[in-house]
């Protein structure tokens, strides 16, 4: 692939090929890179924590992670230091916050950061031992193309590992999601998002579902296990 290099993060060429979709997205996210951390560290670390120990004991062999939306970075320095990880993001902003926190906390285990779309990894089949997306899917324009690409690179037997906020179907907090889902364009991401979507890529794709279940605070959020045929 053809990149270049900003302080250290790969960005990747093909990245530049911006969708009207992913454009929102990347311009809402460099609105959010000063205040992330501020704003999500607390109501999301349940889910980040879940995630690492998810994936410790392929990290406690040397296995290669992929982390997709890796954001700021929050959960970095929760994963196994034996562990080889590569993060990608669509925002640059972001990306700089995590390469921060990689040299502030001396996070060897982090082999590497680049701006790339979730929908358009530049990395080979089979390249990875687990993928994991921590708060990604209400993000993606398309979500289905995402999870493709997440099991296309993931070697057979390895785990796409995902977190997510999964919409209610009905009573208050549907009505509030549907009127977050009218300003979503600012947000950055989508309030509704049924568990319908994963489902039925699952039905269609050489992967099983492996695990899924509700995680604080107040089981707003859900972690999946996938593992590639």
């Amino acid at each position: 692939m053809d990149d270049r290099t900003q302080k250290g993060i790969l960005v990747d060429d093909a990245s530049d090929d911006r969708s009207y979709e992913n454009a929102h997205v990347e311009a809402a996210y460099a609105r959010w890179a000063p205040i992330y951390d501020l704003v999500f560290t607390a109501v999301m670390r349940p889910g980040r924590k879940a995630a690492a120990a998810a994936l410790a004991e392929m990290a406690s062999r040397g296995g290669r992670i992929l982390d997709v939306g890796v954001g700021t970075g929050l959960e970095l320095p929760m994963f196994d230091p034996r562990g080889r990880i590569i993060g990608v993001d669509l925002s640059l902003p972001m990306l700089r916050r995590a390469q921060e926190r990689i040299n502030q906390q001396n996070l060897r285990q982090v082999e590497g950061l680049a701006v790339m779309d979730a929908a358009r990894l530049a990395f080979a089949d089979a390249t990875f031992d687990r993928v994991v997306a921590p708060y990604v899917l209400t993000v993606l324009p398309d979500p289905h193309a995402s999870l493709d690409e997440f099991l296309r690179v993931l070697k057979p037997g390895g785990e796409i590992v995902l977190v997510n906020h999964i919409g209610a179907e009905d009573g208050l907090v549907a009505f509030v999601e549907r009127w977050l889902g009218r300003r979503a364009a600012a947000l950055g991401w989508k309030p509704e998002f049924p568990w319908a979507i994963v489902g039925d890529w699952l039905a269609t794709r050489p992967c099983r579902l492996a695990e899924r279940k509700t995680l604080p605070p107040l089981g707003l959020f859900t972690l999946a296990r996938i593992v590639k045929n």
